[in-house]
């Protein structure tokens, strides 16, 4: 098996067992293709809260608090000079480990301005417990547009009054500087939390049980999804967390890159003629935990839940009993044809033999639930995995 690591992006990099901090790299298998491990585009189509703003203390957004030395190269250190980057090239096998260790004071401060890290000219990266908002004007009185998780990135467009005017994902607003690192501080904060993630190159790809193609298919997912890496074995085959389970897809259509969480975007829900308050307030509700812990077997809608505990408590809200595993919820219910969802709707994954996960249905295309011990509660695109089927809970 063979792995390249492309330095496509400049940044100060930690590389443990074929993994890149800052840097994307592909993974790419000696084994023939397989060619059932693709499916055609039509199998699987992709459809297309919070911490005050306090004043309470300035950051300096160019990160030039932050002193520049000059220091020689000492012992797993290395200043990163232009002509540097641009010469280094490094590769490593599954089973090898090379620990390269970036000390934050031997970067000069116009290397960091002139570089780009996992995207971003004029990085930014949220230090809260919960969330930051995002505002629509540079005020505590501004229209909330979205919200940064803790870790989340987003590109500085400029400063003024202790109020940063970002983009971060699809979310462009302000956010108080009192929450956001911002130059070197930012880059080393963010080689230690930036996720490798695996990216879905072909048009749908089977999902297995076990790394070998006499296991069952649980799931397949749709080009360009991005999923949580794990490792990879050396038989060409990459383990990954789907919605708190441990499954394998073939390498030979996966890139392994490695991302920052961006800002969650808080657009109002287009909803569809005839959708009851209920639904309306159920949606609502769910939302409000976006950000909160995944706990396998918990149903705790702040220490932690898992799926199914997550869907029952929301429910629950509204006077409505669900059993507690997404097995039993699957088969009780109001069938509802996949075309046919609407907000409050409960969508169902898993393979033909069992259900393994619930999410709630939230309008446009999008789900909200309990997904796994890194992304806790979050929103996905409804196909961001095959669905098995839907159910309804609701009346009206």
């Amino acid at each position: 098996m063979k792995h390249g690591l492309a330095m496509g992006l400049a940044a100060c990099l930690v590389l443990v067992g074929g993994i890149s901090l800052g840097y994307s790299f592909t993974l790419n298998t000696d084994a023939d293709t397989v060619c059932s491990e693709v499916q055609e585009t039509g199998d699987a189509a992709l459809n297309n809260i919070n911490n005050e703003d306090n004043n309470s203390k300035e950051v300096d957004a160019s990160g030039e608090n932050a002193a520049a030395s000059e220091a020689e190269a000492a012992e797993g250190v290395i200043n990163l000079t232009p002509q540097l980057i641009d010469e280094m090239t490094l590769s490593a096998g599954v089973d090898g480990a090379i620990e390269t260790y970036v000390d934050p004071d031997s970067i000069p401060r116009d290397v960091i301005e002139g570089m780009t890290f996992w995207g971003y000219h004029n990085l930014g990266i949220a230090q809260v417990e919960n969330h930051l908002n995002v505002r629509s004007i540079p005020s505590t009185d501004g229209k909330l547009v979205g919200k940064m998780s803790n870790n989340a990135a987003c590109e500085v467009r400029y400063v003024k009054d202790g109020w940063a005017y970002i983009t971060s994902g699809l979310v462009d607003g302000y956010v108080s500087m009192d929450y956001l690192l911002t130059g070197r501080e930012a880059v080393m904060h963010g080689a230690t939390v930036a996720t490798p993630l695996a990216l879905v190159t072909a048009d749908a790809l089977n999902v297995r049980e076990e790394p070998n193609l006499d296991c069952e298919v649980v799931s397949s997912i749709p080009h360009g999804q991005m999923l949580e890496y794990k490792y990879i074995t050396e038989d060409g085959w990459v383990c990954i967390d789907l919605d708190g389970e441990d499954v394998f897809l073939n390498a030979e259509y996966v890139d392994i890159q490695e991302r920052l969480d961006t800002a969650i975007t808080m657009s109002e829900l287009l909803y569809g003629s005839g959708v009851s308050d209920v639904r309306v307030s159920l949606v609502a509700e769910a939302q409000k935990y976006i950000g909160n812990p995944y706990v396998y077997g918990g149903t705790s809608l702040t220490k932690g839940t898992d799926c199914s505990g997550f869907t029952m408590r929301i429910f629950q809200k509204f006077g409505i009993s669900l059993p507690r595993t997404a097995a039993e919820q699957a088969r009780t219910g109001t069938k509802v044809s996949l075309s046919d969802v609407r907000p409050g709707d409960l969508i169902f994954y898993g393979s033909s033999k069992r259900i393994s996960h619930v999410v709630i249905y939230i309008g446009n295309g999008q789900v909200v639930h309990a997904s796994s011990k890194r992304t806790g509660i979050k929103i996905s695109d409804m196909y961001y995995r095959t669905p098995v089927c839907a159910r309804s809970y609701i009346n009206n």
